[in-house]
């Protein structure tokens, strides 16, 4: 493979998360003694422009299917977090009634939502058919389609060219991104800002946020490679805000070249990046070791509490939750089931462990003790909302950055 920024060819494996299958890829009762296909899951960086991406890609086809099972309304916290987003976004450009806006994998349309509740024109763009036509019934306009040059055409031709282009937690699923930014300079006015938002490899090296890597998540933002890929493009990053949301995250603010004055906090990012090293394949090396150590922690505690007799579950299947238990290994050896919040995954089984996906109410009605929290990044909220698990004793398992019992 080629580094999916500069083209070159000379990639350095730092760590490997063995096979497994996608993450979104939930399973009916009638698929479970069918063949499940396993995909590589390594990380690389490339030694040109020091960009960590993925070394192998899963068809598109193949990850964002019609049952695709993730809902980003799920969460009140993230549903703020959008709003807010938003609101900040028609602050910081001046938006009114007459600008258009696109956001890219727009899911069922909460980010949008928040500028059609501000006046905004809106339009939304997501592959998954089943997620759009939740997003269309929720009145968010929106194509069931994967973004690129034809339709970039078809929606000028249609609503006129975008202010605002987002790409929230969608940038690093794209594995073309030189075509990527060839239908974004199509789509956008000429001063409009490209958005991007996405896990930044700061905090994940940082948090030991192994979890987050998985097959849809092709590449780990950082601006040391993606300053020279955006101005080889003709665009320009010109502001930059990190955020808490997913375990910490970074938005981009892209514009075409030299159209905007590039904030101080850019160059401040890509020093604190130079300064912690988060590039040198020594600290690379060292974050895939501190993967194995809580690997080894996690299990030796699920087996301990196992053999007091204790009775696990793990709560919410997050796609991070999904790499954490194949990489680890849980399965029914040591969870009784999983449960959710989602219906379009509740009464399936986990892609690879197989474990049985019940509403979070069977904590209570099936006692148990322990609840391994897969979607740590949302602890707060979830165990704030499961008063009755807590109330009767049940304890909760945040597997990262360390396990601990809380």
């Amino acid at each position: 493979m080629r580094c999916r920024l500069c083209g070159h060819d000379n990639l350095s494996p730092f760590l490997d998360l063995g096979f497994t299958p996608p993450a979104d890829q939930f399973l009916i009762k009638e698929q479970l003694n069918e063949p499940e296909t396993y995909y590589p899951l390594t990380v690389v960086r490339c030694d040109q422009c020091f960009f960590v991406q993925l070394s192998y890609v899963v068809h598109p086809g193949i990850l964002y299917r019609n049952d695709y099972p993730y809902e980003s309304s799920m969460t009140r916290t993230g549903v703020t977090h959008f709003d807010a987003f938003a609101e900040s976004v028609m602050e910081m450009f001046h938006l009114s009634s007459k600008d258009f806006v696109i956001d890219i994998g727009s899911n069922v349309g909460v980010l949008l939502s928040g500028f059609k509740n501000r006046g905004c024109r809106i339009l939304g763009i997501d592959p998954a058919e089943n997620i759009a036509q939740i997003a269309n019934h929720n009145g968010i306009p929106t194509l069931p389609v994967f973004f690129n040059n034809d339709v970039a055409l078809n929606v000028i031709k249609k609503h006129g060219k975008a202010k605002i282009v987002t790409a929230s937690n969608v940038f690093a699923h794209i594995d073309n991104l030189n075509l990527l930014m060839k239908d974004i300079d199509t789509v956008l006015d000429e001063d409009g800002i490209f958005i991007v938002e996405g896990p930044y490899l700061v905090h994940l090296l940082a948090k030991l946020e192994y979890d987050t890597i998985y097959h849809e998540h092709l590449s780990y933002l950082s601006l040391l490679p993606l300053i020279p890929f955006f101005k080889k493009c003709g665009f320009e990053l010109f502001d930059v805000r990190q955020f808490d949301i997913h375990g910490g995250s970074i938005r981009l603010f892209v514009s075409r070249a030299l159209k905007r004055d590039v904030s101080p906090e850019v160059n401040e990012l890509v020093n604190y990046e130079k300064v912690q090293k988060i590039h040198s394949m020594d600290s690379l090396f060292r974050f895939a070791e501190k993967v194995e150590i809580n690997r080894r922690s996690l299990l030796s505690l699920l087996v301990s509490l196992k053999e007091q007799g204790k009775k696990i579950a793990a709560v919410s299947a997050p796609a991070k939750g999904m790499t954490l238990l194949n990489y680890c290994k849980i399965g029914n050896n040591l969870l009784e089931f999983v449960t959710e919040k989602s219906t379009l995954k509740i009464n399936k089984f986990t892609p690879g462990m197989h474990l049985p996906v019940l509403p979070d109410s069977a904590l209570v009605s099936e006692k148990i003790d322990y609840a391994l929290l897969l979607a740590w990044n949302f602890k707060d909220e979830i165990m704030r909302n499961l008063t009755e698990f807590k109330d009767g004793g049940g304890r909760f398992i945040i597997p990262i950055p360390e396990p601990v019992v809380v």
